[in-house]
């Protein structure tokens, strides 16, 4: 039997409820039609946002929400954005589709729908075709409640009170799509932009999120600390799991078992670019001041027969759910340094917890393994100890469970255990250090590797009530099914 060994006195960092971060870009039916259908849609909706998704979203209590963009941020101006809608400025939206964006979801628009999920903003600015004068102002009217010409723009706009903006993020993967920079020039344009991204809030801080590498370009994080290190809150980290070839990425649904191991494998390797972009950070700010910030992550496959390719628009099934838990528990485990982490994208686009059409919407088996997670925001991370095989299938080596432990406020100790095997369920044995069990809940997400959802048949995946396990004085023994995602709380 698999051992866990928790010990319940002993704490290894603060899981940040901003691990469950969540992303939205102006691509495909992300914004329009996914969050934002306007005020004079048919479909029920509070100031233009609807309200299915808003009250989905809510229920899993998303923590901050990144916009415009992705790539789109790099080609955005704000001021495009701003005012009656019918008088904003059109453009093309090069990057996704070539499509018009006529700009009526903006600034205002994105802060209400922050104000109606209950999160936080993460912005995006322009480095990439963007001025620092452009930038500076955009923060300027976002967030100074005195009298300035940006701050009399925005009470002109019918917003009078400023807001609070926490996070902003200064460019883009200006590596590709954000301007195809070098390391050491980005840091310089870096250092200058950032210098007018103000602090007009006393009680509101902005943190400034640097753009940081892709993946396993650990030279570019190098020069980012050694070069502009000490004028930035965060790095960013970009890691899409790839079946194939970025050509060639393979389908959302009809995969073989071995595609299934495969993917589940290779997003594994979350875990050494962490490891390995920590250690660089880790010379440069050994007190891990600077948090990274992984706010691209997620499945990445072939988009969806039929659809407008540069939409981006694929199925979720249970093999997605398992990436999420295998992601969010890494996560976990690093949150000394890992401040944010924001899946792409929150509706009809890649890795959705949400899909919609017209005035249906699907939660997706990704939403349900958030929905899991949420019980470790703003926990602390347990010490614990996993003494579980590697089991081996088609050639590739996973291990029999994952887990990650965490304490909440009130004593409850949670624990998030994924098994990722499609032959065998796998019997956990879970010794507390430090506590008593006196009662334990529990909930449980499994299916066929491609169990999914759609409009037809929404409700094939989704959370069960877990009753397989049994307690003793400070144990716990359960047994997690195969492709199973279980979550227990340990009163």
């Amino acid at each position: 039997m698999n051992k866990l060994f928790i010990n319940t006195e002993v704490t290894r960092g603060h899981i940040r409820k901003t691990l469950q971060g969540h992303f939205s870009e102006h691509l495909g039916r992300c914004i329009y039609g996914g969050l934002f259908v306007g005020e004079d849609s048919d479909i029920p909706n509070v100031n233009g946002m609807r309200k299915d998704v808003v009250e989905a979203l809510r229920a899993i209590r998303i923590p901050v929400l990144r916009w415009p963009g992705g790539c789109f941020a790099d080609e955005y101006h704000w001021k495009d954005g701003i005012g009656p809608r019918e008088s904003r400025k059109k453009m093309v939206n090069t990057h996704w589709g070539g499509v018009t964006e006529d700009n009526s979801f903006g600034t205002h628009e994105f802060m209400e729908l922050c104000r109606q999920l209950g999160c936080d903003a993460y912005i995006n600015g322009n480095v990439g075709s963007g001025t620092v004068q452009e930038m500076s102002e955009w923060v300027e009217y976002l967030t100074f409640d005195g009298v300035s010409p940006m701050a009399d723009l925005r009470r002109a706009n019918g917003q009078d009170e400023a807001w609070r903006v926490p996070y902003f993020g200064v460019g883009n993967e200006n590596w590709g799509c954000g301007g195809n920079m070098t390391a050491e020039y980005y840091a310089n344009e870096y250092r200058r932009y950032q210098t007018y991204v103000r602090q007009y809030r006393k009680d509101s801080k902005v943190y400034r999120i640097a753009c940081g590498p892709s993946g396993d370009n650990y030279a570019w994080t190098e020069v980012l600390m050694r070069e502009a290190g000490r004028y930035m809150d965060g790095l960013s980290l970009h890691h899409y799991t790839v079946l194939g070839t970025w050509q060639h990425k393979g389908s959302a649904l009809g995969f073989s078992e071995q595609d299934y191991y495969e993917t589940l494998s290779k997003t594994l390797v979350m875990d050494e670019l962490i490891r390995l972009h920590s250690a660089i950070m880790d010379r440069y700010d050994p007190q891990k001041r600077v948090g990274l910030i992984v706010d691209e992550w997620g499945m990445w496959y072939d988009v969806e027969e039929g659809t407008n390719p540069g939409f981006l628009y694929q199925q979720n099934s249970m093999r997605d759910a398992m990436v999420a838990a295998l992601n969010l528990n890494i996560f976990n485990k690093h949150c000394d340094r890992v401040h944010m982490a924001n899946i792409a994208q929150l509706a009809n686009v890649l890795q959705s917890p949400i899909l919609t059409e017209g005035p249906d919407m699907v939660l997706t088996p990704t939403y349900y393994a958030f929905k899991l997670f949420s019980h470790h925001q703003e926990n602390e991370l347990l010490d614990s100890a996993l003494a579980a095989p590697l089991f081996e299938k088609d050639g590739v080596k996973l291990p029999a469970l994952q887990e990650s432990s965490s304490l909440a406020p009130d004593g409850t100790v949670h624990v998030t255990l994924v098994n990722p095997s499609l032959d065998e369920a796998q019997a956990v044995d879970i010794v507390l250090q430090g506590k008593t069990v006196q009662s334990v809940s529990g909930e449980v997400l499994t299916g066929a590797m491609d169990d999914h959802n759609s409009f037809d048949k929404p409700h094939i995946v989704a959370d069960k009530k877990f009753e397989s396990f049994t307690i003793a004085e400070h144990s716990v023994k359960a047994v997690v099914p195969t492709c199973g995602l279980v979550h227990l709380a340990i009163r």
